[in-house]
Formats: C-alpha cells, sequence, structure tokens
C-alpha cells in the first residue's frame, strides 16, 4: 500500500531547511500562542496541546511553550500573531500556498513579494493556486519496522488513513481533515515517535518538472523559509 510520497522530496529539503533551531523554536511558540487563545488549559483545548505535542517533538524548552501560552492568554504582554496564506506561482510554474504567522501582515507581504521576485516566483490571485490542493491531515512517525508497515498500516486505514509513503523507517500518513488526530493517537499507542502531525495542503496533482527546475523551486523555498514569518511552504511540484 505504500507509494511513491508525492510532497516527500519537498519534506525532505524542508526538514534540511528547518535545521535552524532558533527558527523552529519561533514557529511553535507562535503556533501555541495562537491556540492559547481559545484557553490556555491543553487537556480541554485540543488545538493548543496539538501545538505543545508538536513543539515537544522537535524539543521546544518547555520555558518557552509556557511564555507562548501566557502570551496567547493574555497573561503577558505581545503584539497578536495572526495567521495568513498568500497563493503564488514559482519556476516552471509550480503552484504554491505560503502560510505565515505574523504580527505584522505588511511586513509578512513585503519580504514575501521580494523573495518570489528574486527567485523566479510571483503572486497569484487569491483562489487561483488553492484549488490544486486538498487540505488533509498529515502525521509524520518515526521508528516504525520496515516488516511491520503493511500491518500498521490496516491498523490505521480501520481510524480513517487515506495514504501512506514509507522510507527508512519514516511513515507518512494522510487523512481527511478531521480524522489526523485519531490516526496519531493510534501511532502513539504503538509507542512509535510522532515528528509531527496536524493540517496540510496536499497537492491533488503533481506538477512535473525537470531535475534543474526543481534545483530553482527549492532554492525559492529555501528563501522563503529563512524569513521568520513564514512557516510553511506546499507546492505541487515533483
Amino acid at each position: 500500500m505504500s507509494g511513491h510520497s508525492k510532497w516527500h522530496n519537498i519534506r525532505v529539503k524542508k526538514n534540511a531547511s528547518d535545521a535552524k533551531r532558533g527558527k523552529i523554536y519561533t514557529r511553535h511558540a507562535r503556533l501555541i500562542e495562537i491556540a492559547a487563545r481559545t484557553g490556555g488549559d491543553p487537556t480541554s483545548n485540543t488545538t493548543l496541546r496539538t501545538a505543545i505535542d508538536n513543539a515537544k517533538a522537535e524539543n521546544v524548552p518547555n520555558d518557552n511553550i509556557d511564555r507562548a501560552i501566557k502570551k496567547g492568554t493574555g497573561e503577558l504582554k505581545g503584539e497578536a500573531m495572526q495567521e495568513v496564506v498568500y497563493e503564488a506561482y514559482g519556476p516552471g510554474g509550480a503552484a504554491f500556498i505560503i502560510a505565515c504567522l505574523t504580527d505584522n501582515k505588511n511586513r509578512t507581504l513585503s519580504n514575501v513579494k521580494l523573495v518570489l521576485t528574486k527567485n523566479g516566483g510571483r503572486f497569484a490571485e487569491s483562489g487561483s493556486v488553492v484549488w490544486m490542493f486538498e487540505r488533509k491531515g498529515l502525521i509524520v512517525a518515526s521508528g516504525i519496522p520496515s516488516e511491520k508497515v503493511e500491518e500498521i498500516e490496516l491498523e490505521l486505514i480501520d481510524v480513517g488513513a487515506d495514504d501512506f509513503s514509507f522510507d527508512d523507517g519514516h511513515l507518512e500518513v494522510i487523512t481527511a481533515m478531521s480524522k489526523w488526530t485519531a490516526v496519531r493517537n493510534a501511532l502513539k499507542s504503538e509507542g512509535f515517535s510522532i515528528e509531527s502531525a496536524g493540517l496540510s495542503f496536499i497537492p491533488k496533482d503533481p506538477h512535473l518538472v525537470d531535475e534543474e527546475m526543481m534545483g530553482k523551486i527549492e532554492k525559492l523555498i529555501e528563501a522563503l523559509e529563512e524569513d521568520d514569518d513564514v512557516s510553511e511552504v506546499f507546492t505541487n511540484a515533483q
């Protein structure tokens, strides 16, 4: 059942870029802050619980997590964070969705435009790109024995998994929007490590490019992710 992951090549590059530890901490802190606005208790606020779990999976210190929660609940003062999503085209006509977490939309918009212009990209009209993607749950777990993959996949189908990709002990699972928490919990109950879990933009169909063009696309992704306000970058390029 495991097949080639349409997003695998981009995710590999993203993980390399995310080696910048400070960027990781900042992103998770902002997600926690936004989630905490509807309540600072993770036992009753499942969005906050997920944000905390994802932060801990990437070794964000507890002090950073506690401070972000207090900012979200208003206990600590700070500029209000908000989520913004931009649509764009990159080299070779590849579609891009650029998710940002920012306290200054004008700054973020200006920075993203500049990066796109310098790297062969351009902004797209609202709605002209997002239809090429599906909003899905995406869970990445590690420590999966190769001999158990099919058994695990069958169990996950029963709790809502739609598609899989397995590579070197890492299992990527796609689910419907409402099913990702059940799949995450099933993997956790089996003792596997959850590297990330949440909603993602999954391309409906791949936009095939050659190796040279993919190099340009990866350069654009790296440049976008260097901006502190950019949270995640999704593309249909393959």
